[in-house]
């Protein structure tokens, strides 16, 4: 498997879903087809694209049949170019018709944040800013696009609510302020890394004293983000959110911020136009 062992199990848990929802008690389509018949299937892309997705084709087919032959002709992280071959299918005519929906879901959604990934990373290449995902992914498949994210040349931000902070605006008013949030973290958690958002210079001026690990630049001028940086001087890693765009995208990274968190990496997404043919 390409797929980090930690995320092996939400992988298998996936196809179980995506099976269970799409047959439940049998495919009465693929049933017209004679149990012995077998067939070779070619799947192809439509459009360039970025691939990421291979270890959930593998598994659509070892849960449903494991006798189905795959052959790749593409690796995760392979550019490739409308009309290539992504991979052959041999086996039961039935399996091949019955998975490939299944198989080419998980695969078009998790190349297209691969593609989209690749798009951001090209754009801010020469700058030494890390781009990053976020949280706003589909329900239940955040570990998938979360692979796909790294497939595509872009980092992962936290994996959840609990392996890392992230203390907003409501955070700190709850709190009742940056420090006492801050240091009530490092208390909770001392093996966690604290970051915080910020919305001004003097608030960035508080995390600093209070020795936030990361400090988030919620919505700053790119003017603000460069005295943020000569401000921070090294002291926290520093983080630009909110309003980014194609258009903006490089001039914040210019400024010199360490990280650029982008949400649209996998929650505007198109699914990349792949298709299954069979092979004569």
């Amino acid at each position: 498997m390409l797929v980090p062992e930690k995320w092996q199990a939400d992988l298998i848990q996936n196809v179980e879903i995506a099976l269970a929802e799409d047959i439940k008690d049998g495919d009465i389509t693929a049933e017209l087809i004679p149990a012995s018949n077998m067939m070779k299937a070619r799947v192809i892309t439509r459009e360039d694209a970025v691939i990421a997705g291979m270890d959930w084709v593998n598994e659509v087919f070892r849960q449903f049949d494991s006798q189905v032959k795959i052959t790749w002709f593409c690796q995760d992280g392979d550019h490739v170019k409308a009309n290539d071959t992504l991979f052959e299918l041999e086996g039961s005519a039935r399996s091949l018709l019955t998975g490939e929906r299944a198989a080419l879901n998980f695969l078009q959604l998790l190349s297209a944040v691969a593609t989209k990934c690749a798009k951001y990373a090209k754009m801010v290449e020469g700058t030494n800013v890390t781009l990053l995902d976020t949280r706003k992914t589909i329900p239940g498949l955040r570990a998938a696009q979360k692979y796909a994210v790294t497939r595509g040349g872009c980092a992962n931000h936290r994996i959840g609510l609990y392996d890392a902070f992230l203390i907003k605006e409501n955070h700190i008013a709850a709190c009742g302020s940056i420090n006492n949030a801050i240091s009530t973290a490092k208390k909770n958690h001392p093996d966690k890394p604290v970051e915080i958002e910020v919305e001004n210079l003097a608030e960035l001026q508080e995390a600093l004293q209070a020795k936030a690990d990361i400090i988030m630049l919620d919505n700053f001028s790119n003017e603000d983000k460069v005295k943020a940086v000569a401000l921070t001087n090294g002291q926290a890693k520093l983080e630009a959110s909110g309003g980014i765009t194609d258009a903006t995208l490089r001039s914040v990274a210019e400024t010199g911020v360490d990280y650029i968190s982008i949400g649209s990496l996998t929650k505007d997404v198109k699914a990349i136009d792949l298709s299954m043919r069979i092979i004569d």
